[in-house]
């Protein structure tokens, strides 16, 4: 039995697998409508989700399974005090997939640990966000046929943004990616990921703070928003989310061929008037989400689909 903790648990050859499948379910939904019919996807959100529970739902339901599970920790028996180890094992006995998002790091590997089913993390804390990077990936590569050799610009709340630590750890296994890490001072890329990731693999980066100068040097643009959730008081939140905000004039400054991403939802850090620009692919992007979670489910299921 196989988990998804993090994006470098499936190798480069099996994450290249996993999105030739994926493209192939884009290309030919039907063929796949009913390969899991009688099995269970149990989502355990015990934090606020939209794209990623409902992505996760219509991917399942998509393959004609069914979904069971909660959408916050008040409407489940954590709010009686029941611990995550617990509730897998009640579980499993109902589904035969989890997809488990909480705010503790760390606690969907505790769940996996206890659990008599695949479980797939959908986000932890500030931590990791592996389906999330998956989308990504599968996105990057659809859109721009490779996953090697580019410069990558990754804006945004660098400190808490799960989502950037889980690319950047998918990214550096790739040849020839070249990051430029865009925040203020205070939402910096966290030591941990600058050493024990960057660094340690010699990878190529530069850090700044004006999204301008970067601008014209990007394949990619990711965007992210800044997380209120993620601060201890509303003041450092209330200075600090309107500091990037990309907006029509800006991406004037961009390669023709620039792509923007971002994992969404968005709060004002990307002007409306940038989503009719043919650049900007982040609606297409929480598409893909569907297509490679519906992969992933097949691949941890272990489902043959003839």
């Amino acid at each position: 039995m196989r988990h998804l903790m993090s994006p470098l648990d499936f190798s480069v050859e099996e994450l290249s697998k996993l999105f030739d499948l994926a493209n192939e379910i884009e290309a030919n939904p039907e063929k796949f409508s009913h390969v899991c019919a009688g099995k269970k996807l149990a989502t355990l959100f015990y934090e606020p989700s939209t794209r990623t529970r409902l992505s996760f739902e219509a991917a399942m339901l998509n393959l004609g399974g069914s979904v069971l599970g909660f959408s916050s920790a008040d409407s489940s028996s954590a709010a009686k005090g029941e611990s995550v180890s617990d509730t897998i094992r009640i579980i499993s006995g109902y589904a035969d997939i989890a997809a488990i998002r909480h705010p503790k790091e760390g606690a969907p590997l505790v769940a996996s640990l206890k659990s008599g089913i695949p479980v797939i993390n959908a986000g932890d804390g500030g931590h990791q966000h592996p389906t999330q990077t998956l989308t990504d990936l599968l996105t990057i590569r659809s859109l721009k046929g490779r996953l090697d050799n580019m410069t990558i610009g990754i804006c945004g709340d660098l400190k808490f943004g799960r989502t950037v630590h889980s690319l950047i750890n998918a990214l550096v296994r790739y040849p020839g990616i070249r990051f430029i890490l865009i925040s203020p001072e205070e939402l910096r890329l966290p030591d941990y990921i600058r050493e024990d990731v960057l660094r340690r693999n010699n990878q190529e980066f530069r850090e700044e703070v004006r999204l301008e100068d970067a601008l014209p040097e990007l394949d990619l643009l990711y965007m992210t928003r800044v997380q209120k959730e993620r601060f201890f008081n509303e003041e450092d939140y209330v200075r600090m989310k309107d500091f990037y905000i990309l907006d029509r004039e800006k991406m004037k400054l961009a390669p023709p061929d620039m792509l923007v991403l971002h994992p969404l939802p968005r709060v004002n850090e990307i002007s409306v008037e940038v989503d009719d620009d043919p650049r900007a692919v982040y609606f297409k992007q929480a598409k893909y989400g569907v297509y490679v979670r519906m992969a992933l489910i097949l691949t941890l299921l272990e489902v043959k689909v003839c």
